[in-house]
């Protein structure tokens, strides 16, 4: 008879199979156990037929990288551990020194700071092109670009680019078009079909999505996604993901899964509130300007009632309020600190509302004639009630600017 060690470590129960519950089971492991040497030397992990090691897959996280295909309408999913990294593995796959990447002007800023940091360093080299101009971006373009982003809305401003004529162009060249699409999250538009019915289908390339945001929704889960429809494109990122080493924690994977089937009703009720404060705030003298797709007067409204129609259609949490020049820096800060349900804090996405003022002369090589002058200020809407936190706008408003 073995030792009780032993035993206990090689114990012969197995339970029954058939177990079926809501969520799925939450598998955790480094090692997987083949059942013989020859599967050992013929498993594969790359087409999702069977499992080798656990940074390759578990079927936790099969699981989910199918869902997020079907959140999305992709065929192919790779998770990594943020929506940064998400960025990265895209670059790193895809460009090689001599290249170049053209970056929207008001794209998520450490995309810029990868592009301006390690890309350049590599040889890779950048430029930045006005997301509300297709000719400025066609102007850039030239025989060493090899990768284009797009984001919609544009990140704190929101400005909403005409993504199908920049799809379009990038086409027409047989240049790649990754997509940003943390802000429409797989449900305010199709991003591998944004003209539902055309033939051949319109769409990006890939679509980066960071799962800490809606997929999550909790605030307390990192997490990134790559999806492409194009399997030769998919196992390039594949393949890097493998050398790189990139994984995501079983219990992380867990908590996207039990959070995506309500995904659709929590970023419904975001988007209402939102739109909500939003008009609200135009009524306000402090706030020079109201960034939101749905106003009429907000950069690239005509480009979203395009794309985002009724049946999919939906535009986020998130809106921005520029606070009159004649207020100072100082004097901004104070209103967001006089906030109280609004928190100061990064991300969005999650139950709890957030705000936080930004420098755009920081962020962006220059600042577009069509926004006003003043401080930029994001809000990101939770789930609270809107008429709660148009109350709190208005008392730190009161408080601070007058």
């Amino acid at each position: 008879m073995a030792d009780l060690t032993t035993t206990l470590i090689h114990h012969p129960y197995v339970p029954p199979s058939g177990f079926e519950a809501p969520q799925p089971g939450v598998f955790k492991a480094s090692t997987v156990i083949f059942p013989s040497v020859a599967a050992m030397r013929h498993f594969e992990w790359k087409d999702k037929s069977a499992y080798t090691y656990g940074l390759h897959g578990t079927p936790t996280t099969y699981t989910l990288e199918e869902r997020l295909c079907t959140l999305e309408g992709g065929s192919q999913c790779v998770l990594v551990p943020s929506g940064l990294a998400a960025i990265a593995l895209v670059a790193l796959s895809l460009l090689k020194s001599g290249d170049e990447v053209l970056i929207p002007d008001n794209a998520y800023g450490p995309n810029k700071s990868l592009a301006e940091g390690e890309l350049l360093g590599w040889g890779i080299t950048h430029q930045y092109y006005d997301p509300m101009n297709a000719m400025d971006l066609a102007s850039k373009i030239n025989e060493r670009t090899r990768l284009v982003w797009v984001e919609a809305a544009g990140s704190v401003t929101l400005e909403f680019p005409d993504l199908i004529e920049a799809v379009r162009l990038c086409q027409s060249k047989k240049i790649l078009v990754a997509l940003d699409n943390t802000w429409g999250a797989g449900l305010a538009f199709a991003p591998f079909d944004l003209l539902p019915g055309q033939v051949p289908e319109l769409g990006v390339d890939l679509s980066v999505h960071a799962l800490t945001k809606y997929p999550s929704g909790g605030g307390d889960v990192l997490m990134g996604s790559v999806i492409t429809r194009d399997p030769a494109l998919h196992l390039k990122l594949k393949l890097t993901h493998m050398r790189l080493g990139l994984g995501v924690a079983a219990n992380d994977a867990e908590a996207v899964l039990r959070s995506l089937p309500s995904i659709a009703l929590r970023y419904q009720a975001h988007d209402a509130s939102t739109r909500a404060l939003a008009q609200w705030c135009l009524s306000q003298p402090a706030f020079s300007q109201v960034l939101h797709p749905t106003l009429p007067d907000s950069p690239g409204h005509r480009h979203w009632q395009a794309l985002c129609k009724p049946g999919m259609g939906g535009a986020a949490g998130l809106f921005s309020v520029i606070v009159h020049a004649r207020f100072p820096q100082a004097q901004v800060d104070a209103f967001c600190d006089a906030l109280q349900l609004f928190k100061v804090g990064y991300s969005w996405g999650g139950p709890m509302s957030l705000v936080v003022p930004y420098e755009l002369s920081i962020m962006r090589s220059q600042r577009p004639a069509y926004l006003a002058q003043g401080t930029v200020v994001r809000f990101s809407i939770g789930l609270e009630s809107v008429t709660d936190l148009q109350a709190d706008i208005d008392q730190a408003i009161k408080k601070a600017l007058i």
